[in-house]
């Protein structure tokens, strides 16, 4: 990253870690996607039932690996041979886990995450259920607020996620959501396809049990 776009884009970080601690979630900052995931296990604990979400994210920086490996009871969503019943069992044992690890779509420099999901296991499990949830971003994906999340979900990330899960969207023909093209478009405006991953919108403002979100932002591009 060229040096003064690192020193704004540090500010930046720092006032959101600021505000996600007043929003009672942890937060941490790293530098690279090997500091991430030692980061991540040292807040395992040998033994947790852990599992994640869908996410491009969480590959690129090896959790998937670490939790096959490491000393856990892993709720492993890609196993071979999964079933669609068992995938559905699945998401619903999430909800007792010790530790829920997924990405955002969007962090606001007010300390908010913003979240869309298509079908709602992994909304569900940042909401409520895991004992613990950890969140892991690329700097990419720092917002300055809510609007700006909405955005980037309609013209950055939803496209490509489409792509990745072989949906037949007006956005994965167009590379961005069809609600753009309306001048009074709100929210959760998006298409009609039966396709659509983008059914639940979700904000998290601030968290009632204090760390039990814990935020790492990674200077580096991550996920979409």
């Amino acid at each position: 990253m060229n040096p003064y776009l690192e020193i704004s884009m540090k500010k930046r970080i720092d006032r959101t870690l600021e505000k996600l601690q007043k929003n009672n979630m942890g937060a941490h900052y790293v530098n690279t996607r090997a500091e991430a995931l030692s980061l991540i296990k040292d807040l395992l604990e040998e033994g947790n039932t852990v599992t994640h979400g869908g996410s491009v994210t969480l590959q690129e920086i090896g959790v998937p690996a670490l939790l096959k490996e490491g000393p856990y009871n892993y709720l492993d969503r890609s196993r071979e041979g999964i079933t669609p019943e068992e995938i559905e069992q699945l998401y619903r044992d999430t909800f007792s886990a010790d530790v829920f690890l997924t990405s955002t779509n969007a962090i606001t420099e007010n300390g908010e995450l913003y979240n869309v999901d298509g079908n709602g296991n992994r909304v569900s499990a940042l909401i409520f259920g895991p004992k613990k949830v950890i969140v892991v971003a690329g700097y990419n994906k720092l917002v300055h607020n809510i609007n700006d999340a909405v955005q980037r979900i309609k013209l950055i990330a939803a496209p490509p996620n489409c792509e990745r899960l072989s949906r037949n969207t007006p956005c994965a023909v167009t590379g961005r959501c069809a609600s753009t093209e309306k001048p009074d478009a709100y929210l959760c405006d998006g298409c009609a396809s039966s396709d659509r991953i983008c059914c639940s919108y979700v904000i998290t403002a601030a968290q009632r049990v204090p760390g039990r979100i814990q935020v790492i932002l990674v200077g580096e591009s991550l996920g979409y």
